[in-house]
Order: structure tokens, then C-alpha cells, then sequence
């Protein structure tokens, strides 16, 4: 068993340029399974792009999980440009209304297909009638600057 200060026979690949008189050479880190699964995710993404072909990609990624060191990981996906960022940007106003008006679309359909006899459909009424109300006690609020109608509590 080998310690992180010796190097096995093998491993001379990764260890740093330099002659025997520039001192201490730097330890080579092992790579973790989170730095390969990173890099295995940007190869992924490249493929899916179209600048990778799947046999390459599959071939970097199979190097990728067998890297045993850190410095092994960037020369796999150092010809790669960056990904695109997407932006993420919160729906507008139109798509909130739009998707208000189609999903109050779908249940008039449901309502007018069960009739307007049902409990449903009386419930649904009453909702509305009551989010109307308040909607429009809380405009004249607004307008107003206090209870609908100006009216206002003294002590």
C-alpha cells in the first residue's frame, strides 16, 4: 500500500514536471465521485449538442469514471466551449391571465356538461360571487382610501 507522499511504478504520468532541485513537488489530489459525475454532466451536455459524437462522448466518459486523480479530469473537457446559460425568467402577466382564462374555460365546459342543477356548480357560483365581492370592495377600498362606499367608523 502506497501513502499520498510515495508513487507506484505506474503513476509517473502524473507527477509534476521538474528536475530534483526544485524542492517538494506538489501532491497529486484523487478525483471524487462528485468532480467525476461534474465532468461526466458537461460531457453529457456536449453530446446532447451535437459536439460530441456518442462513440467520443462515451469514451470520455468511461475515462471520466476511471480517473483516479483530479488533474485527469479537465483534459476531457477542455476542447468543449461553455454551455449556454438559459435564463430563467418568471411568467408575465399575459401567460398568468391566459392560463386563468383557459383553466376558467375547462370548468364552465365541466359545469354546462353536469348542467347547472348540481352542487358543484352552485358551489362554484358562490365562490365566484364571493371573489367578486371582494374584489370589488377591495378596488373601491383603493380608490376611495377607506371602506367602500367613504363610510368610516368613528369612535
Amino acid at each position: 500500500m502506497t501513502t499520498p507522499h510515495e508513487s507506484k511504478p505506474g503513476d509517473q504520468d502524473h507527477q509534476r514536471d521538474g528536475g530534483a532541485g526544485d524542492g517538494p513537488q506538489p501532491i497529486a489530489l484523487r478525483a471524487s465521485d462528485a468532480e467525476r459525475h461534474a465532468t461526466i454532466t458537461v460531457l453529457q451536455d456536449a453530446t446532447a449538442r451535437g459536439l460530441l459524437t456518442h462513440e467520443e462522448g462515451g469514451e470520455r466518459m468511461a475515462a471520466a469514471w476511471a480517473a483516479r486523480l483530479r488533474d485527469d479530469l479537465p483534459t476531457l473537457t477542455a476542447d468543449l466551449p461553455p454551455a449556454p446559460v438559459a435564463s430563467v425568467v418568471a411568467p408575465g402577466w399575459r401567460q398568468v391571465i391566459s392560463l386563468t382564462l383557459l383553466q376558467a374555460r375547462a370548468s364552465a365546459g365541466d359545469l354546462t356538461t353536469g348542467g347547472w342543477r348540481t352542487r358543484q356548480s352552485w358551489a362554484v357560483l358562490a365562490a365566484l360571487l364571493v371573489l367578486v365581492l371582494l374584489g370589488g370592495f377591495g378596488i373601491l377600498h383603493e380608490f376611495t382610501g377607506g371602506p367602500a362606499g367613504g363610510l368610516t367608523h368613528r369612535h
